[in-house]
Order: C-alpha cells, then sequence, then structure tokens
C-alpha cells in the first residue's frame, strides 16, 4: 500500500525544554562557564582513553585464556580501576550536560519562575548531597592506606574518583542554583519560554 509522502514531524522539541538551556553546559555552543566547559571536554577526552584501556585490557585477558589458555590477572585488576574510573567520570560528564536521565513532565508545565525555583531546589538537594559524599570520599581517603593485590595501585587513586566526581557535581550544581536564583528574580533575562519549539 501506497502512503503518500508526509514530513516526519521534528522531535526535539519533545525532548528539549527551554527553561533548562540557560542551566545547560555546552562546550560546542561556549554555553556555560569557560572552567565547567574545559573540564567536561577533558573528562570525555578521558572517558574515551579509559575505554580503550579498558577495551584493550579485557580483550587481552579473553585472548590470554582463549589463545594461551592462561589468564592474566593484571587485566582483570586494572579493568576494574578503569571501570571504576570511568563510571565516576562519566557520571560527572553526564551531569554537565544534563543528560542524566530525568522525569520533567511537571517542570514544562510549570511557569518560568516556577520552574526555575524547583531547578534550585533540585541543585541545592544534589549539591548538599554531593557534599556529604565528598566529605566521606575524603574520610575513606584519609584512612585507606592499602593498595591493590596485584599491580599493587595505591587505592586512594581509585578512591580519588568519587571525590573528583562529587565535588565536580556539586561545584555545577550551586552555579546551577545561582543561576537558577537569578531567573526567578528577573525571568526576563532568562531565554524565552518557547524558544525553539
Amino acid at each position: 500500500m501506497d502512503t503518500p509522502d508526509s514530513q516526519i514531524p521534528d522531535t526535539a522539541a519533545l525532548f528539549d525544554d527551554p527553561t533548562r538551556q540557560p542551566l545547560e553546559i555546552e562546550p560546542e555552543t561556549r554555553r556555560g562557564p569557560v572552567i565547567f566547559r574545559w573540564m567536561t571536554r577533558g573528562m570525555e577526552h578521558t572517558i574515551a582513553a579509559l575505554l580503550v584501556a579498558l577495551i584493550v585490557s579485557v580483550s587481552a585477558n579473553v585472548v590470554g585464556r582463549a589463545v594461551l589458555n592462561h589468564s592474566l590477572p593484571w587485566a582483570d585488576e586494572l579493568a576494574r580501576m578503569l571501570f571504576i574510573w570511568l563510571i565516576f567520570l562519566g557520571a560527572a560528564a553526564a551531569f554537565a550536560r544534563f543528560e542524566h536521565i530525568a522525569v520533567d513532565i511537571l517542570v514544562r508545565r510549570l511557569t518560568p519562575r516556577a520552574a526555575y525555583a524547583l531547578y534550585l531546589f533540585q541543585h541545592l538537594v544534589i549539591a548538599a548531597l554531593m557534599g556529604i559524599i565528598v566529605w566521606g570520599g575524603a574520610l575513606v581517603v584519609a584512612r585507606a592506606s592499602s593498595r591493590t593485590a596485584i599491580l599493587n595501585v595505591p587505592w586512594n587513586l581509585i578512591n580519588f574518583s568519587l571525590i573528583l566526581c562529587a565535588g565536580f557535581i556539586a561545584t555545577v550544581a550551586l552555579w546551577r542554583a545561582y543561576q537558577s536564583i537569578r531567573f526567578i528574580f528577573s525571568p526576563d533575562t532568562a531565554p524565552p519560554l518557547n524558544e525553539g519549539r
């Protein structure tokens, strides 16, 4: 059955929230503070390098087992360490770009002031939670003196990924909270609500 050519609707308007745009960090469009853009770009390049190293490490162990009939214990330990760093750096980079999963049906229906008030509350909660994680991570780093079993890498090198990630997320959350306060008291400085729709 032939169907007439019809235009495919632009679904970007369904996913992009205009009230959130001034809170996003986009290195490509130079949106957000320059230090956050540089750090986000640096984390993304580091994530790519860690992913390649993780693939090489796991592949080396698979080849060792399948071809040489000999497991490489260091490869398994290295893969675990790389994966931990990959998780935390990925979480921080995703937070900077507003790419974590969120249910935004409520914030889309609010007026701009109410939406920014909700963003303010959300980011203050996030900053408080990340502050607790940084404090707990610092306690762990201060008390830990052990090393990994095979590669003899200090565990603090691995634990530092938690502090780095939580510190970055807390800083970005505080910046977003400040931006939200600005837009609550002067919504005319924020982009129009229907921009891009």
